[in-house]
């Protein structure tokens, strides 16, 4: 291949992976043997592979192309109508996001015919529209869906999701959840195990502890999982984890759902090549109650996820009396800096 080619090449590649980059794709990488760029779009897990030669000598050509691979269009007019929010843990490269729940985050996406893509901060700062905006405009497209009738005993009602309805993301609705006590019976208790299913119960139905049981079958068998835990409505109609205090007959099932979820967010976390991060186990009995214990086996700096317990080599402290020489860092969600053994 002759040198003015070559070089020709590569030009085209950089202002690929520019414009990649300016979309908030930071992993791009241009190969030369098959002349493509190779990328992860932010919030999937497989890379897509960008053929460059259909682009050579048509320099408009490049954004249309990028565009068209990421959907998402380049103009707010364009884009704001096509946005949903979506309920997720956490997502792979730089989606725009923001925590609402623990472990969980809301995300944007450009709902289009085929496709679901996230938003980047990148993108946003090109649409020149601030982040607010963004989320309020995702939710509103979200018509919240109302049912009728009402219920004459207990009873689940299922939310199955055809790709369309973003069932799961109806619990970022400011009162949304609460307005279903009718069809339920009860103040509404929500599932979202995952991401195609809501299931809705009433807080004080023998069916309940059921439904935890369902949830968690459903959370560690589906590819699209979410999470096991129940979710209620608080007094200014927004989404909150349903709690059961020491004593009530369903503490030690909410702690499960709990500590399932942390784990396998944990689990999901990419590795930081600096430092080892240390293993998150779950232990327990339905007598004797669960926790978790993260496991730091040698004297070295390690970053830790939150634990209800620590084994530090042959000794088990619990976290409160571990937590004062820890550090947070900045991983989602937090891992903690614990830099040597307490004496």
């Amino acid at each position: 291949m002759g040198l003015l080619r070559s070089i020709a090449r590569a030009r085209l590649a950089g202002r690929v992976i520019r414009r990649l980059r300016r979309a908030g794709v930071r992993d791009a990488r241009y190969h030369p043997g098959p002349f493509e760029v190779r990328f992860t779009v932010p919030g999937e897990d497989e890379s897509t592979i960008l053929p460059l030669a259909p682009l050579l000598g048509r320099r408009k050509a490049v954004d249309e192309l990028v565009v068209g691979r990421l959907r998402v269009p380049p103009r707010w007019d364009d884009a704001a109508g096509l946005l949903r929010p979506v309920l997720r843990g956490a997502a792979p490269g730089t989606p725009l996001r923001r925590p609402v729940l623990p472990l969980l985050s809301e995300f944007v996406v450009v709902d289009q015919p085929d496709t679901m893509t996230y938003v980047t901060e990148a993108q946003a700062t090109a649409w020149k529209t601030p982040l607010d905006q963004i989320f309020a405009t995702a939710r509103a497209n979200l018509t919240g869906a109302v049912l009728h009738g009402t219920a004459d005993g207990p009873v689940i009602v299922r939310f199955v999701d055809d790709g369309n309805a973003y069932w799961t993301s109806h619990l970022l609705l400011q009162g949304w959840l609460a307005r279903l006590a009718g069809q339920v019976g009860g103040v509404p208790v929500a599932f979202a195990p995952e991401r195609g299913t809501l299931l809705v119960t009433a807080d004080d139905s023998p069916l309940l502890a059921a439904l935890f049981a369902e949830a968690e079958a459903i959370f560690v068998t589906s590819p699209h999982l979410l999470s096991p835990m129940a979710y209620r409505s608080d007094d200014n109609g927004c989404t909150v984890p349903y709690t059961a205090p020491e004593g009530h007959p369903l503490h030690q099932t909410v702690r499960r759902a709990e500590r399932l979820l942390a784990m396998h967010e944990y689990h999901q976390q990419p590795p930081d090549p600096s430092l080892p991060s240390a293993e998150l186990q779950l232990l327990g009995s339905p007598s004797e109650g669960w926790r978790t214990r993260a496991l730091w086996p040698e004297n070295t700096p390690t970053l830790l996820p939150q634990a209800d317990e620590v084994q530090v080599g042959d000794r088990t402290i619990p976290w409160p009396a571990l937590a004062p020489h820890l550090t947070p860092t900045t991983h989602t969600p937090t891992r903690w800096l614990a830099t040597s053994w307490p004496p």
